[in-house]
């Protein structure tokens, strides 16, 4: 693999790095940089500038929006985004059901859903985990049953990330009971979550934020028109849908501004008659998580040269686990640099430590959406090894 960009290639960052840092605005870019809490109305702002610079959806059709990019271009694109702290187009948008409805929808779905999801007019949340059914998603139990020119839903989805913000919700229930193998007889379908017989209510979490969701379903009628592709096709679209969602987890670039800061910090932090950053421990676990980090970047370049046809690169499995493993590590940086400041709630204590554990405990979940890392081992172990 050639590291070095070429001529072209350093211009094309260059022109992307003037412009989120010119077209966006500072405010939103720093609150994000420093892991402050961004609106729905300062992500909905971020990704229409985005999109009328025809920025936010260059891994769709070009016929949709998309860029005919190298995988270098898209690489470039991604990183500089997170490097500059621009908060990302809704990954529900934009990684996860557009690239399903562009690949896998009919055109009336296409042309109906995606310029709406491009721009964010519609704000989109998965309707995948259920009580039982996590990491083993291919036991879910809602069921969808055709009734005429309709779907009756009837189940429950849990951890739904942002469904108090969201408009519609894309959903995978069971419409055929008695298919031979669990992964079979899974359907997706659309439909807003104004429903009647939707019931969203809030899950708080451990950091004492509300951003996940159980969603209930009685006898949700839902036009046969929303279904997704196939019938029975459901988990085909899950998988293609998932290898996209696990290759933007990694955040690559957004681990190095994390790491970027934790020196800061570190640099700040006097440890007697000098600083953390001037501990040899210290500068050595520094080396080791950019070493980790530039190892998972040259993954990532893989990753994104491998899929095409709508089928997953299975090494986005490693990019997954590795990614967010290195996200917690990082975040248990922070926490260590903060040391005591960490647990304050008031008073001097910088605004960054105080809100380094609650960091750290949100960012336990990273090992478990979008397939547990103990999941994306088995496929690792099955699909790239041959084990």
């Amino acid at each position: 693999m050639q590291l070095a960009l070429t001529e072209d290639e350093l211009a094309f960052r260059d022109e992307l790095r003037a412009f989120y840092r010119s077209e966006i605005p500072a405010d939103i870019r720093n609150r994000n940089r420093h892991g402050q809490e961004l609106t729905k109305d300062d992500i909905v702002t971020t990704q229409r500038i985005l999109n009328a610079h025809n920025l936010a959806t260059p891994n769709w059709p070009v016929e949709w929006g998309g860029r005919d990019w190298t995988p270098i271009q898209r690489h470039l694109w991604h990183d500089e985004m997170q490097l500059a702290s621009v908060p990302e187009p809704l990954t529900f948008n934009v990684n996860m059901i557009g690239p399903v409805i562009a690949h896998f929808g009919s055109q009336e779905l296409k042309e109906r859903f995606l310029p709406a999801t491009a721009d964010l007019d519609i704000w989109w949340c998965q309707g995948f985990s259920e009580p039982e059914a996590g990491s083993d998603l291919a036991s879910l139990r809602t069921t969808a049953v055709r009734d005429g020119d309709s779907y009756v839903i009837n189940g429950q989805k849990t951890w739904t990330t942002a469904a108090q913000s969201a408009d519609w919700i894309f959903c995978l229930a069971r419409t055929d009971p008695a298919a031979p193998k669990k992964q079979a007889g899974i359907s997706m379908l659309l439909f807003p979550l104004d429903t009647p017989g939707v019931t969203v209510r809030p899950i708080k979490l451990i950091d004492g934020g509300h951003e996940v969701n159980e969603v209930f379903l009685e006898n949700v009628r839902v036009p046969a028109q929303h279904l997704v592709g196939q019938e029975n096709q459901g988990w085909t679209y899950a998988k293609f849908l998932l290898g996209n969602e696990r290759t933007g987890i990694a955040a690559v670039g957004q681990t190095k501004v994390r790491l970027w800061l934790a020196k800061e910090h570190a640099r700040q932090t006097r440890l007697g008659d000098r600083t953390m950053l001037d501990d040899p421990l210290f500068a050595a676990r520094l080396a080791d998580l950019e070493n980790e980090l530039l190892a998972l970047e040259l993954v990532q370049l893989r990753v994104a040269a491998g899929s095409a046809d709508g089928k997953p690169n299975p090494a986005s499995s490693i990019l997954k686990l590795r990614g967010t493993e290195l996200q917690q590590a990082v975040t248990e940086l922070l926490v260590d640099i903060a040391g005591p400041d960490s647990l304050a709630r008031e008073g001097d204590t910088p605004d960054w430590a105080r809100r380094s554990t609650a960091t750290y405990l949100n960012y336990r979940k990273t090992s478990i959406y979008g397939g547990s890392n103990e999941v994306q081992r088995g496929i690792i172990a099955s699909t790239i090894l041959g084990l």
